[in-house]
């Protein structure tokens, strides 16, 4: 086993809690294969790393396993919807831990557009003339307590009106128990009553007083502002390097899985020193 020196790499904590919910070797199930020749742990570390630095796929550190191995196990975990699962029972486990039920049904939309590199082919990849952004564009739906649910990447030339029929329709067959969307005034007009009439999904929207000056908190809104602000601290995501636009969702994914495993341990570590002054005090 490698030595886990980099701030990225997963403790021994939030590995128990990944370990389970990925999906058995095949050389475990009853069709059989080859073992595996690298840990899973090392695995999930070097994706970690790529999304964490931000570095090329190549540039992978040598104690890491090859780039190749990582990149394969990312892309086929990504086409088989596991990174959607892991997401899914975290963020489930984040919102029993809260005493809220394990599904929302009330969420928030938005939208953020970023530069694309050259890697990045012309056909996915616009120009977004309002932000002046050559690149893509990250559809983001949270739940109220900016746990993310849904992320889909498109051209940045598309709008979010536009957009949002597929990301809703998506929404819809993901979690028919959702009711309601917040979303800003860009989602306005006619998709609030598209989405009512085939989806069943109210769509309220908070827009910005009209005598407001300078930065104001909109209510609703700032859940999932802060949301893409916390997936900005991963530096892959400063920019979209990825060819096809479905990696991109799965690293931005994998952004996500970070922070609530994390936000898991960390609560599990004060809970536990909370429970054991309570016990020294006794």
């Amino acid at each position: 086993m490698r030595i886990r020196r980099y701030p990225s790499d997963t403790t021994d904590a939030e590995w128990a809690l990944l370990q389970p919910i990925l999906p058995v070797p095949a050389c475990e199930t009853e069709v059989g294969g080859a073992p595996e020749k690298h840990p899973r742990r090392e695995i999930v570390d070097a994706i970690r790393y790529v999304v964490d630095t931000g570095c090329k796929w190549r540039a992978l550190p040598a104690d890491y396993p090859p780039w190749r191995t990582v990149w394969g196990f990312m892309a086929r975990w990504t086409a088989a919807g596991i990174v959607g699962q892991i997401r899914d029972d975290l963020r489930g486990r984040i919102r029993r831990d809260m005493g809220k039920g394990p599904r929302a049904v009330a969420t928030v939309i938005d939208s953020q557009s970023v530069k694309a590199a050259e890697t990045v082919g012309k056909e996915s990849r616009g120009y977004d003339a309002a932000k002046k952004i050559n690149g893509r564009k990250r559809h983001i739906v949270v739940d109220t307590r900016g746990l993310p649910l849904l992320v889909m990447v498109t051209p940045a030339d598309m709008t979010d009106r536009d957009a949002a029929k597929e990301v809703l329709f998506r929404l819809r067959l993901m979690r028919p128990e959702i009711t309601i969307v917040w979303a800003d005034s860009a989602y306005a007009g006619q998709l609030v009553a598209w989405a009512k009439k085939y989806l069943r999904l109210t769509i309220k929207t908070v827009s910005r007083p009209k005598d407001a000056t300078g930065f104001v908190v909109l209510p609703r809104r700032w859940v999932v502002e802060r949301t893409l602000a916390w997936l900005m601290h991963a530096r892959r995501h400063a920019r979209d390097y990825e060819r096809l636009v479905q990696h991109s969702e799965a690293l931005i994914t994998w952004a996500a899985i970070t922070l609530m495993t994390r936000r898991i341990v960390q609560k599990k570590i004060c809970t536990d020193a909370g429970e054991d002054k309570q016990d020294r005090a006794a």
